[in-house]
Order: C-alpha cells, then structure tokens, then sequence
C-alpha cells in the first residue's frame, strides 16, 4: 500500500515547500545510500594476467619448464623460451580486455548530469548523483530524472518510460494517491522513475528511493545473478586441451619407459620424454586463437559493433536466435506521419495544399518544440507532437506567425487539445484529439462521419496511433467555456513508430543465415505485431503473446513451445530472461539486443548480449558482451558473418597446429618405439629447442595468416551450427590424423637418411627440422582454403605470403648462421640434402591437391 504524501514527508525529514536542510541531507545520505548504482567490481591487471593462465596446455607447459630447470640447470634455453611465448600471450590477452574495456568507458554518458532541487528554502541545481532521498525536485519538458520519485504537483505531465518499460507511448501522470495493494510498475501513474525522461508538462517531486534502491537499482542487481559461463568456442577448444593434455601425459610415460627399455638413463629418457610433451602441446594455439579473435575484433569495431570480451566474437556467429527489442532496435524510436485522412486516405507523397493545410493546423496545436540551440536541435516534448512538427517541416510550412491566443492543454480525461488563432480576421478554435471523442461531437454529415470511422478503423488496424482535428470558427475571442462542444471535422493523421529502413533486408538475411528473429517488447501486441508482420518477423503460423497470457503458461508448456512465438508484447523484465532460458532449453545459441534498463537481465542471461552505443544506458551496456556503436541491427549481421568467418578460420588454425603436432609426436614415438624393438639406437629425432621453435615461430606466423583469412562468400548460406556439435565435425580430426601421420612419417624419413646414410646425428636432426619446418610452410597453404594452391586466389592474402618467406628466412637463419646454429644444435646442409628436404615436404602438398581435385570433381 503506497503512504500518503504527508507520511513520505514526515519519514524523510523534508518539507514540500522548503526542501531539505544540510544537516537533514548529510543525515537522509547516511541512512537511504548515494544515488549512484553499483558497478561491478573490475579485476585488476596482476588478476587480469594470472586469469590468462587458467588452462589445461599453459599448466603443463609451465611444469614442464620447470622440471626442465630443475633435472639440468644448465641448460636452461627450453625453460626460458616456454615462459617468454606463455607471458607474451598472456600480455596480448589482458591488453585487448582492455582496450575493450577502454572502449566501452568512452561510450559511457550521463543521462542527467544535473538536478533541479529545492534545499535549505531555495531552488538550485546540483549533480545527479547528489540527490537525496527526501530531496523536493522540479523537472519539466525535456528533463531526465534521476532518482525514483512521488509526484507533488503536475501539470499536463507526460513521460517517456521506454527506457525502463519498452512501452514507446508516454505514459500520462498525475498526483493522485493510488489505494492498491502490490500496484504494477505501469500503474504507478503518480510516481516518476530513474532513466526516463519527461515529454510534456512540469511537475514537482520528493525523491523516494536513489541509487540501487531504484526500480534501475533493482534490475541492475538482478545482473549480479547471471554467472559468466564459457562461450561455445571456450568450450570446445577447453575439451580439445585437455584431451590434447591427457594424451600429452599418457604418451610421455610410454615413451619414458620405451626409452628406459632401450637402454637410456632415466634423465636422458625423462628428456625424451619432455620434448615429447613440448612436441604434443600446441604453445603457439593459445597465442594464435587469441590474436585471430583480436583481428576480427578489429574488424568488427571497424563495422561499428565494440566486443567486451575476445571469446563473444564467435558466438554471435554461431547463434541461431536474435531476441530484440522493438522500440529503437527495430524501430526509428521516433513516432512518424504516415497517412492522412480528409476525403480520402493517402499518404504524404500524395497531398493536396488543402491537406498540407490541415497538417499545419495539427502542428499548431502542439506543446513540443524543435529548436536551434548553438547549432544543434533540441527536440523537447511529446514524441506523438514531434512527428506532426516534422511532417509539417518537411513540407515547408512556417507556423511560427501564428500567435496562440487560447489553450486549454490536453489531459487524459478529455482526450483533447484546444488551440485558438486568428486567421483572415476570424478566430479559428483548433482541437486534436481521440478520433471517438472528436467525431461523436462533430456537425458533418453522418455519411462523411461513418467514412471517417472507417478510416479511422482501417489505420488502428495496421498500428497506426490515429489523432483527429476539429475546427471551430468565431467572429470574437471565445471563452474557453464554450469550445470542444462542437466542431466541424477536418481529417485524420494516422502515425507510428516506424521500423528502420536497413532491418528488413537484415532480418532476410539472418533467416538465409539460419537464424530466427524474435521481437520482445513492452509495447502493445498491435503494435508489435504490424511491425514485426512488416519486417518478417511474424509468419504466417507463428504466434504473438502478451505478458499475461505468457504468465498463465507453465515452464514445461513454454519449453515445449517455444518455437510457435515469434511476439512478445508488454512484457517484464523476467519475462526476457525466461524467453531466453526456454530457448536456451532447446539448445539454442541466442542472442539479445536491447538498449533499456529492462533488457540488462536478458542481455547478461542470454549466450550473447548485444547493447546500442547511442541510445543504450549504462546498465545495458554493462550488461552486453557486445556493443553496437550505430544502434543498427544490420550490423548484427555484419558480425554473424564475422563470426562464422573466425571460427572457421580458428579451425583451420587448430588443423593446420595439431597436425604439425601429431606429425612431432609420432617421430619422436616410432624413434623411440624403434630403438626399443630393434638393434637400431635412433635417438632423439628433434630437440625440445627445435620443436618451441617450430611450434612457435614457423608454425605460428603461417597460422596468423591464416587467421586473416577473409569469409568464404558461402557462410552466411550455411546453417548455424549446433551446439552439441563437435569442434572435430566434418571428419576434422581424421583428416588431422592422416596429415600429422603424412607429416611425421616424411619427418622421420628425413632424420634416418641424415642419420644413418650421413652417419651424422646432427644432420639427421637437422634434416628433420627443415623437413618439419618446411611441410608446415608449403601446409599453411593447403589448409588456408578449397582452392588449389596453383590458384591466384591462395596468394591473395599477404600476410601469408610475408609469413611463409619470414618463416622460410629463419629457417636458413637457424640452419646456416654461425653460432646460432650451434645453440640450436644444427649443422649446415649441402644442397643434395637440402633438396631432398624440400622433396620430402612437397609431397602433403601433392597429396592435398589430389584430395581437393577430387572433392571439386564430385561437387
């Protein structure tokens, strides 16, 4: 039950009339809290570093180092080496966090930096933030409120709750006490709220509740319920490392205990077995994947959507499901003329001077105003207003002359507006208003009466918000007592909040790319589904559902049924969140785009949050994984396709990396399980040294290039994929299998020619190093793309081709430099054995260009 004024006043120590003194401030600060909502708490960049650590591959890497150190301090190299490439990652991780981070900051704006308040018997104005409860506020026509309030006083006070409801139509207030129990948000018609903004009229105010006590506060602490969890990506590159872990481990013990069996001290075999878990674990994959999310983050800022966190990038992009608000996502957020009504209904291209003519009566009779303020518009006023000023601008029609004599302002009672002028001698009595109201008291011709209703009913059918103007003439000023009794009818505007241009053809693509659009709104299920019929939302077969009716359906029901809604209207915030759940149910990947307060818990719920730059709040942007600079939903496709591209690109980095992995395990395994089976001693094919650098320099900067692989024109023609689907789909890990076995058999090939045809240890390793080292180099190619590496489009990318000739340089850096090679324990290679290096390592690429001929002859 809301307390009475009087009460309110008497609990907080403050008076109506004088405001509160500094003493009952300080004290009304201590004991209801500041008006500023909790930020979640930011980790720190020693936090921020040590999080980058958090991984199956990074931990084993890490023991290994120093484990390494601590069976041979001398030689240190591997150790060192490990521990540069693990905190250079890390480093890249916590800068581009961020820089998203940064990026977000710069977004950030005070929805109402200053207050109008009474204090200590005086009006001022102060910070936002400093308002108390208690405080007596005065706000008018294009004021944002700060903090919850009980209205005092109002005159004609409209207000714009889009923000915190979604309902776009202002909300009409008063200063009535409400004798409900448990009174619904919308109904709170004598209360102001946090957030919104006032379209017409003035009102004074004692403030009720500030910061998280606010109905803002309130729903921003329902994001502290929502946990983080891993993005699809995360998830299936977490089990990809672990299982490469796993095995990692498993492989070392046998190869240790084959190693041992053929005769090797247990240090020299724990060696073997180090190098084996160095050639097992794909260092640079942590570096690459990180890096290939930081360029499609580029990308993306570029195509104005700003990425929170590096994993969101491919969730979008795998998605299947976009829930989005209606007003201001899906809409212009600005109420717009779009037919008239005189004799016939036309619209605007078609008018008459007559009908231009009524359309300047229409503006006349308006509160709102458009005005030049230092160079820049200000719009203040009732959004229904605007548009008749603008339509009445667009035509070029100048009404500043007329002066207005006479107003009776609207009010929600009478559902009408007066306004007298003097025109060619005669007083011209102007009302707008309900187009019941008006035409049950017009003077016309009950046929033209009848046609104007059926007007009337033709636009309400299609959404349209429907005002009516009546004119009365005088030869005198009238009293005001005698006007609205009876008028002569002029016509009819019919107006909506119309959809943005760009989303329709959007909203096409998304359902070519697989994806389904929902729209939630707070907005009336009229309105909402003309809108979502125009855009292609609503189907035909699909349903639209109101908050009641979705209250009364079970969890089951909606888990069930989910699908059949593609409308949501006047819903509540937890209406959002379970929508998102009973999709997520159905194993849906989806996402939300909204720019209120009422759409934060949803953004935060949903697999990913996406908040509008320009008119989101703070809360929804803190909320979002993802923010959309432009407020455009057309650039939600831009990064689905961004999207699809980088996880396929990733893939193929995963390929083209764990390949050269399997091939280093298995020399390293068949060397060891030979010497163990056989009279032959092989040794050590490669050394720890060798594979860090293979894996991390040769094998890294191809992977980068990669990683800059554009789209495939074909991605957003494919369906999203499934969330139960494997990473390995698409027979990936078989063909990875097949490639690391081709790699290592030709990589052992070339160390037992070194080895046993030159007799020299060193030229075997050597000869395996540049075999390894150039098949990853000539593969990077064969993995980029379907297309045959003779094809002009393979070497269109340049950052492959500057990576392949930096990778091949160093490769002739570390084999023939003097001292160099020495640390890595190589030796110079005549041109007969160099050659048949390169032999060795073109023949993955003849084998995939048989496959990839084979699989075009059968498309």
């Amino acid at each position: 039950m809301q307390k009475k004024l009087y009460e309110l006043e008497r609990e907080f120590k403050s008076d109506v009339q004088n405001g509160l003194t500094d003493e009952q401030i300080a004290e009304n600060r201590e004991q209801y809290g500041k008006n500023a909502l909790e930020e979640k708490k930011k980790a720190n960049l020693f936090v921020k570093f040590l999080m980058q650590f958090n991984d199956v591959l990074i931990i084993i890497l890490l023991i290994a180092a120093v484990i390494s150190v601590v069976i041979e301090p001398s030689e240190f190299v591997d150790s060192i080496i490990i521990l540069v490439v693990v905190i250079i990652n890390a480093i890249l991780g916590v800068f581009q966090e961020n820089k998203a981070e940064k990026s977000l900051e710069a977004l950030k704006k005070m929805s109402s930096p200053t207050s109008k308040v009474i204090r200590n018997h005086s009006l001022m104005t102060i910070d936002s933030k400093d308002l108390v409860v208690g405080d007596i506020i005065l706000v008018e026509a294009g004021d944002s409120i700060s903090a919850d309030a009980r209205i005092i006083e109002c005159t004609n006070l409209s207000v714009d709750e889009s923000a915190l409801t979604g309902e776009s139509v202002p909300v009409h207030k008063h200063n009535e006490y409400i004798e409900k129990e448990d009174i619904p948000l919308g109904d709170m018609k004598n209360c102001l709220f946090s957030s919104t903004y006032v379209t017409n009229g003035k009102a004074k105010a004692i403030v009720t509740n500030v910061g998280m006590a606010t109905q803002i506060g309130r729903i921003a602490g329902m994001l502290n319920e929502q946990k983080d969890v891993a993005t699809p990506l995360q998830q299936k590159l977490a089990t990809v490392g672990k299982l490469i872990g796993i095995m990692a481990l498993i492989i070392c013990a046998v190869v240790f205990v084959l190693e041992m069996i053929g005769g090797l001290n247990w240090i020299d075999a724990f060696k073997t077995a180090i190098a084996l878990a160095v050639a097992a674990i794909p260092e640079g994959l942590a570096t690459v994947v990180t890096i290939v999310l930081a360029i499609g983050v580029s990308k993306m800022s570029k195509q104005n959507a700003i990425v929170k966190k590096l994993p969101a990038v491919e969730t979008l992009g795998s998605c299947n499901v976009v829930c989005s608000d209606k007003t201001g996502t899906l809409t212009q957020n600005k109420m717009t003329v779009m037919k008239i009504y005189q004799t016939n209904l036309k619209d605007l291209k078609d008018l008459d001077e007559k009908e231009r003519q009524m359309l300047s009566y229409f503006a006349i009779c308006c509160d709102a105003a458009i005005q030049n303020k230092n160079g820049k518009i200000e719009r203040i006023g009732d959004p229904t207003e605007l548009a008749l000023l603008d339509v009445n601008i667009s035509f070029g029609k100048d009404i500043s002359s007329y002066k207005r004599l006479l107003d009776i302002p609207f009010d929600s009672e009478r559902k009408l507006m007066t306004t007298v002028i003097q025109e060619n001698g005669k007083y011209l009595a102007i009302t707008k208003g309900a187009p019941d109201v008006i035409l049950s008291r017009c003077t016309n011709a009950a046929k033209e009466v009848q046609q104007a209703i059926s007007a009337n009913e033709q636009m309400a059918k299609k959404a349209l918000r429907v005002l009516a103007l009546g004119i009365q003439s005088f030869d005198s000023l009238p009293d005001a007592a005698i006007l609205e009794q009876s008028f002569t009818f002029v016509g009819l505007v019919g107006m909506i909040d119309p959809a943005r241009l760009e989303v329709k053809d959007s909203i096409a693509l998304a359902k070519e790319a697989g994806i389904r659009t929902i729209m939630i709104t707070g907005d009336h299920i009229v309105t909402a589904s003309a809108i979502a019929e125009e855009l292609g939302i609503l189907r035909e077969g699909d349903k639209a559902i109101t908050s009641t009716e979705l209250d009364q359906l079970s969890d089951d029901y909606l888990n069930d049924h989910i699908e059949d809604y593609s409308v949501y209207a006047r819903v509540a915030p937890k209406d959002k969140v379970r929508i998102v759940e009973a999709w997520q149910k159905k194993e849906a990947i989806v996402a939300m785009t909204g720019d209120g307060v009422n759409d934060a818990p949803a953004l935060k719920k949903a697999d990913i949050g996406c908040a509008m730059g320009i008119t989101g709040t703070d809360v929804s942007k803190e909320a979002a994984d993802m923010i959309l600079v432009d407020d455009n939903f057309a650039t939600i496709i831009s990064a689905v396709k961004e999207g699809r591209g980088i996880y396929n690109n990733i893939k193929k980095c995963v390929k083209y990396l764990l390949s050269s992995n399997i091939g280093e395990v298995l020399t390293i395994f068949l060397a060891s399980f030979i010497s163990a089976v056989s009279p032959l001693t092989l040794g050590v094919p490669l050394l720890p040294t060798h594979l860090l650098w293979i894996n991390l320099i040769t094998d890294s900067l191809p992977a980068f290039g990669i990683g800059m692989e554009e789209a495939e024109d074909s991605v957003m023609s494919e369906q999203p994929r499934s969330k139960k689907e494997s990473f390995f789909a698409d027979k990936l890990g078989f063909k990875i299998a097949v490639e690391g076995i081709i790699i290592g058999l030709m990589t052992l090939t070339a160390y037992i020619i070194g080895h046993f045809i030159e007799h020299s240890h060193e030229i075997g390793q050597t000869m395996a190093f540049l075999t390894l080292s150039s098949t990853q180099l000539f593969h990077a190619y064969n993995v980029k793309s379907n297309h045959s590496v003779f094809s002009k489009y393979s070497y269109k990318n340049k950052f492959m081709n500057i990576a392949f000739l930096i990778g091949f340089a160093l490769q002739f850096l570390v084999i023939y430099c003097p001292g160099i090679n020495d640390i890595f324990n190589l030796s110079p290679l005549g041109i007969g054995n160099f050659m048949i290096c390169m032999g060795l390592s073109l023949v993955m690429v003849v084998i995939m260009e048989i496959v990839k001929f084979v699989n075009r002859r059968q498309l």
